[in-house]
C-alpha cells in the first residue's frame, strides 16, 4: 500500500451530533487505507452519574478505579465505538470497531502509583501495537477503528488517553506504509490565544513548542497532544497536523515537525 491516515478524533465532537456526522461523512471519502481512532466524550460521565459512580478526575485526566474502568469500557469499546463504525457503514467504508485486547492490537503497561494513582490507567509500550493485524485489515480493505482502551497482556483492560493511542497506532502504521497522522478536534489547530479562533499557529517545531510553553500560550488541555505528535514523528510517522474536524480534507490547521 502507499500510504495510510491515521486520523484521531476528540470526544468533544462525538458530543454533538452535527459535527460528528459531518466528520464521518469527510472521513469516509478519504482516499487510501485509512485508521480511526477516537475519545469518548462525556458519555461515560453521564454513564457514571446515572450509576451513582463518582468521576474523579485529577489535572483533566480520569481517575479509572474498578467501577469506573467497567463504565469506561461499556462506552468507549461499546457504544461510542459501535455508533462511529456504524454511521462509517452507512457512508460506504467498510470498517471493524476494537480495542486492544483484540488480537492484542494495543497493549499497555499499568501506570505506576505515583506520584498519582490513576488507577486502571495505562502508559503504551514502543513495541505496544500489533502492526501485522493492523496490516492484515488494511490490505482487506477493512478500515479499524480504534477506541482508548487497551490490553495488559493478562486479561485485563486499561484505560488509555486517546491522543497516546492515536500516537502509537500511528507509529505501528509507519512500520507498514509511510504515514500521515491527523488530530481532529473542536478547534482550528493550535491556538496562540484561546479566546481567538483566528489566532492559528501554522507550524510547530520543538523550539517553537519550548517558548510557546514558557510564555504561557499553550493551553494545558493541548499540551498532551502536541507531546504525542512529536513523540509519532521522532519514531517514524511522516506528518502531524491538528486542525478542525470540519477541515479534515482542507489544507488547514497547525503543522507539527522538527
Amino acid at each position: 500500500m502507499n500510504r495510510i491516515t491515521v486520523v484521531k478524533i476528540g470526544g468533544n465532537v462525538i458530543d454533538n451530533p452535527e459535527a460528528l456526522s459531518r466528520f464521518v461523512a469527510d472521513f469516509a471519502k478519504l482516499q487510501g487505507r485509512k485508521i480511526l481512532v477516537h475519545g469518548g466524550g462525556k458519555e461515560a460521565t453521564r454513564l457514571s452519574g446515572r450509576l451513582g459512580i463518582e468521576t474523579k478526575m485529577v489535572d483533566g485526566r480520569r481517575v479509572t478505579d474498578r467501577d469506573t474502568l467497567d463504565v469506561v469500557t461499556m462506552v468507549y469499546a461499546g457504544l461510542v465505538n459501535k455508533r462511529i463504525v456504524a454511521m462509517l457503514q452507512a457512508c460506504g467504508c467498510d470498517a471493524v470497531g476494537l480495542c486492544g485486547a483484540d488480537a492484542k492490537a494495543v497493549s499497555a503497561v499499568r501506570r505506576k502509583p505515583e506520584p498519582i494513582d490513576y488507577g486502571y490507567v495505562g502508559d503504551i509500550a514502543a513495541d505496544g501495537v500489533n502492526d501485522r493485524f493492523i496490516a492484515d485489515l488494511l490490505v482487506s480493505g477493512v478500515t479499524p477503528v480504534f477506541c482508548a482502551i487497551t490490553y495488559d497482556g493478562n486479561g485485563g483492560l486499561l484505560n488509555c488517553n486517546a491522543d497516546s493511542v492515536a500516537s502509537a497506532v500511528a507509529v505501528g502504521a509507519s512500520r507498514i506504509a509511510p504515514t500521515d497522522l491527523c488530530f481532529c478536534f473542536e478547534k482550528a489547530g493550535v491556538l496562540e490565544d484561546i479566546d481567538n479562533p483566528d489566532s492559528v499557529i501554522r507550524h510547530i517545531t520543538p523550539e517553537i513548542y519550548q517558548n510557546l510553553k514558557a510564555e504561557a500560550k499553550v493551553s494545558a488541555g493541548m499540551l498532551p497532544k502536541i507531546d504525542n505528535a512529536f513523540a509519532a514523528i521522532r519514531r517514524g510517522v511522516d506528518s502531524v497536523i491538528i486542525k478542525h474536524s470540519d477541515d479534515l480534507i482542507k489544507e488547514s490547521g497547525t503543522r507539527i515537525t522538527l
